[in-house]
Order: structure tokens, then C-alpha cells, then sequence
């Protein structure tokens, strides 16, 4: 089997920390076929994501198939969301050819209508199956947040979601004719740097900024699920860190999807209302939790004991 790797004059720089990587292709090729590197960036993230999530399942005594088949359907009905959203707030882009919705071969997922999907989904599976709903969603969003770390990735390869002009220690350089043009606003355009006849604009990796925040989001939440107070706090702590993370980075992007007639960025007014919504429902819920003595969190399915039941998948 011939297989290579499609090597366009795409190099990717990041001159203040004094790296340099040449010819990074979008996809590589396996005979006539080509596959793209933010697809595959996509399906590394999902199995991570499902990795983190059995570990926890089998950690605190859940039923580990349950959340198998959990994924099956929360990540086909997550692809579907996080389209679906990004056409609505993008739809400029698709109304003169609608066949394109379903190209996603550019990219062209927000991570928020994802979620939503992945909110709908876990709340309709945990009825059917009698789970604590709670519980599957602090369980659960680990995973999400391990995929999210992963899968923005996807936009390194398709050199897209950057930021304006910087020249930070992270200030990340791209070839001019690897970038859509819609993208390169006035401030980065003022900027660009002509290296060995190629132009090249020094922008914002927001997408590494936004990867190492989920990270360390990740890390401390690994940390508190021992300790949370009740079930669903982890899931909270999430969409609360990852609402203030998003508001600043979404601040510094040029392609933002803006709310119609109005102008504002969509991920702006989500995040930060995602992250005071989840930060006051932390705080009632852990005054309620207060006045009872104790700590209002479990195990199982809602309505078994903590535990009760469980099946392993080793």
C-alpha cells in the first residue's frame, strides 16, 4: 500500500520560542484517497475522551458499558449539534451552495453546539436507563473536556481559528496562501512578514491557548472529583472554567460567528453566561449541601444504592 503525505507549502513558525516546522500538510494520502489531519485529530480526540471516561466509571463503581453506548450516541448526536450550530451562526457561508453544510473536510464544528448535543443526549440516556443524571454528567465531562484538549488540534493542522497580530512568546507565524483571506483583519494584514519570498502573518495561536487552558481545567478536575460535595459540581466546575477560558480567547479570534443583527460574538455572550449561571448554581447548591451536614453525592443508577449493581468492563 502507497501511502504519503500531502506536503504543501504550509510551514507553520513559532520564531519566539525559536521553532520552525516545515511543511505540514492538512492530509495524508493513502493511494487516491485523501484523509484529512483535522479528522483524524477528531477521532484521536473522541477515544481519549472515552478513555478518561471508563477510567472514572471503573474508579467510582459504575457500570462501564452504560457509558460505552453513552458515547456511541452522545458523540454521533455531538457531530451533529456542533454543525448544526456553527451553520445557523454561519449560514452567509452555505446559503448560496446548502450541499456544502455537509462538507466538513474545512472544518466548520462549534464546540458549543457540541455540547448542548452531549447535554440532551446524557439527560435522555440517564431516563432510559434509570442513571443519576448528575453523576453521568461529572463522569462524562471529563471525557469532554480530554477531547476538547486533543481536538484542537484539528485547527493547527487547518490553520484556521487564530487570533489578531501578536508578537508574544507564542506568536505563531502562517503562510499567507494557507489562510482563508476572510480571516486576515486589517491589524494582522499591517503585519505581515515577507521569509524567503514567502508572506507570512503573525497572529495568535488561540487554539493552543484555549488547548492548554482545558488542560490545566482538566488536571484540577481530576483533582476535585475526589473531594466534590455533590454530584454534578465537577460538570459545573467545567462549564464554568471552560466559559471563562472561552471568553477571553473568543475575544482575540478573527473568525468569530456573530449573533445576527447585532454584531456580537456568539461565544462571547455564551461563555459568560454559561460560566455565571454555573457559578451561582455551585454556590446554592453547596450552601444547600452545608445546612444538610453533609455531602449530597453517590454512586449507581437513581435508583439503587451507591455502587449497587455496578458491571465492570475490563
Amino acid at each position: 500500500m502507497y501511502v504519503k503525505v500531502n506536503r504543501m507549502n504550509m510551514s507553520i513558525n513559532f520564531p519566539n520560542l525559536h521553532i520552525s516546522l516545515e511543511r505540514v500538510g492538512k492530509t495524508i494520502s493513502i493511494g487516491n484517497f485523501d484523509i484529512a489531519y483535522y479528522g483524524l485529530t477528531l477521532a484521536f480526540a473522541m477515544m481519549a475522551g472515552l478513555w478518561v471516561v471508563l477510567r472514572e466509571a471503573k474508579r467510582s463503581g459504575q457500570n462501564q458499558d452504560d457509558y460505552f453506548d453513552l458515547a456511541i450516541i452522545a458523540i454521533i448526536c455531538s457531530l451533529i449539534g456542533a454543525r448544526i450550530y456553527y451553520v445557523i451562526f454561519a449560514w452567509d457561508k452555505y446559503k448560496d451552495n446548502p450541499l456544502q453544510v455537509f462538507n466538513l473536510r474545512q472544518g466548520g464544528l462549534a464546540i458549543y453546539g457540541g455540547v448542548i448535543a452531549a447535554i440532551i443526549t446524557t439527560f435522555i440516556f440517564c431516563k432510559k436507563r434509570k442513571m443519576k443524571f448528575p453523576l453521568v454528567c461529572d463522569t462524562a465531562g471529563l471525557g469532554l473536556i480530554t477531547g476538547q484538549i486533543i481536538g484542537r488540534w484539528g485547527n493547527f493542522f487547518n490553520r484556521e481559528c487564530f487570533g489578531g497580530y501578536t508578537d508574544n512568546l507564542l506568536a505563531m507565524q502562517l503562510p499567507v496562501d494557507a489562510v482563508r483571506r476572510g480571516e486576515i483583519t486589517e491589524s494582522i494584514a499591517a503585519h505581515i512578514l515577507t521569509i524567503d519570498g514567502v508572506d507570512y502573518i503573525q497572529v495568535h495561536p488561540t487554539f493552543l491557548y484555549e488547548s492548554l487552558w482545558n488542560l490545566v481545567l482538566l488536571l484540577f478536575l481530576l483533582w476535585y472529583i475526589r473531594r466534590k460535595r455533590f454530584d454534578g459540581e465537577v460538570f459545573l466546575l467545567y462549564l464554568f472554567g471552560y466559559g471563562v477560558g472561552r471568553f477571553w480567547v473568543e475575544s482575540l479570534r478573527t473568525d468569530q460567528l456573530l449573533i445576527p443583527g447585532l454584531g456580537i460574538p456568539v461565544s462571547m455572550v455564551v461563555g459568560a453566561v454559561m460560566a455565571v449561571v454555573s457559578a451561582v448554581w455551585i454556590i446554592v447548591m453547596r450552601r444547600k449541601v452545608a445546612k444538610s451536614g453533609g455531602n449530597d453525592k453517590g454512586q449507581g443508577t437513581a435508583d439503587a444504592p451507591a455502587g449497587a449493581g455496578a458491571k465492570k468492563t475490563e
